[in-house]
């Protein structure tokens, strides 16, 4: 099975990425990990990576897609992952689509954790103080949820379109929030 996880900043994506993973043996397709490691093992295309990064702009869709399509592709992650932050628009959504078709795979479910921005705010000043992280302040996080919520909403409609997203109350505590997204998976 392939799932994909959408919510804020702050909205437990990464909690319940982990969770699910070691519920129901998944790896996690982070991007942001995937960029990372080609970058650690200075790949020539880490070294085109790194150097965009380092100028500050962004790394184009074409280069994530084929981090992705490497992944995707290997025989022990097939039909066993959570893509966690991708896709972030409607053309990867429909790049990933492809992607998965040409390896027989497909997206079998898309949760969205549906949290507030006060509920965002606030757990982003306890995670700040729990965890130190230096981009955790209030300005950050409502431009940040704002940024999701636009960027999000044409993603989130062809995922429903396609009868695949489920709606999970992301402002409830973590087990119970684990506890829902189990019941929904185990009927796939």
């Amino acid at each position: 099975m392939n799932l994909v996880i959408f919510g804020p900043p702050g909205a437990g994506k990464g909690t319940q990425s982990s969770f699910i993973t070691k519920k129901f043996n998944l790896y996690q397709l982070s991007t942001g990990e995937l960029l990372r490691e080609e970058i650690k093992n200075k790949t020539k295309l880490g070294k085109k990576i790194s150097s965009i990064i380092n100028s500050g702009d962004l790394v184009s869709d074409e280069i994530v897609s084929e981090l992705i399509e490497k992944f995707i592709s290997k025989k022990e992650f097939q039909n066993r992952i959570i893509f966690d932050g991708y896709p972030r628009n409607l053309s990867q959504a429909k790049n990933l689509d492809i992607l998965l078709k040409n390896s027989n795979q497909k997206i079998d479910m898309v949760l969205k954790l549906s949290v507030s921005l006060e509920t965002i705010k606030q757990r982003i000043s306890e995670r700040k103080t729990l965890e130190n992280r230096t981009d955790d302040d209030e300005k950050t996080a409502i431009k940040r949820y704002e940024t999701y919520e636009k960027n999000s909403k044409l993603v989130i409609d062809f995922y429903e379109r396609l009868g695949l997203l489920k709606v999970v109350n992301g402002e409830r505590s973590i087990a119970e929030i684990s506890s829902e997204i189990s019941a929904l998976i185990e009927v796939i």
